[in-house]
């Protein structure tokens, strides 16, 4: 599928990290396939950070909305409502920068656009269908982060804690929890069942009324 014949429709999840964003995005992938979804992360748009030394790049602010390349995600997003496939940057976690990789995403008549600052952009918002945000309690996020962390991103139990101290939860509390003022829908105690199922009995009926149209 290189072009899609009617405008797709546009999913943003947001939240905090940890609030179960991940978990709503796969499972709209899984219940209906690549061929109907495309996903892009807004964790792969973090700035490009090869200008600076591995120990300055520890030491930003990454729940900052200027730790991001807006230009850069907007333009992609711009791409695939226009039927275009996109080269999406692939952000290594346990450097502190984008790898030396490209992800290919292909246009889809279903875009999710996951992130903690899916909601913040105008632009971004602009181009959205249905605009989400999955809201969960705080202990659960940061046990969820330190975890995921942890086993994924190599990290110690005391800079995770450092991290959450100093700039995610302030950070979350100043520019994430004011976006769910654009949310369509809150997803309430993270991704439980009966909400997800009914995002994904709509986005059902979008892909129907696309193929018959």
């Amino acid at each position: 599928m290189n072009k899609i014949s009617s405008p797709p429709f546009v999913i943003g999840v947001a939240g905090g990290s940890g609030s179960g964003k991940s978990t709503v995005s796969q499972q709209v992938l899984a219940s209906f396939g690549a061929d109907m979804v495309s996903v892009v992360m807004q964790d792969d748009y973090y700035c490009d950070q090869t200008h600076l030394t591995p120990e300055i790049r520890r030491q930003q602010n990454y729940d900052h909305p200027q730790a991001f390349d807006w230009p850069l995600l907007v333009q992609h997003v711009q791409a695939l409502c226009n039927g275009e496939a996109i080269a999406m940057p692939e952000y290594d976690f346990t450097i502190d920068n984008r790898s030396d990789r490209t992800i290919p995403v292909k246009p889809a008549p279903v875009i999710v656009i996951e992130g903690l600052f899916a909601l913040y952009d105008a632009d971004l918002r602009d181009m959205m269908s249905l605009k989400i945000f999955v809201d969960t309690a705080s202990d659960i996020r940061f046990i969820r982060r330190m975890q995921r962390d942890i086993t994924e991103r190599a990290r110690s139990v005391e800079s995770v804690v450092g991290q959450y101290l100093d700039t995610v939860r302030p950070m979350h509390k100043q520019f994430i929890e004011p976006t769910k003022r654009y949310a369509d829908v809150i997803i309430p105690h993270g991704a439980n069942g009966p909400a997800v199922d009914m995002i994904t009995t709509k986005v059902a009926s979008v892909i129907g009324q696309l193929k018959r149209s």
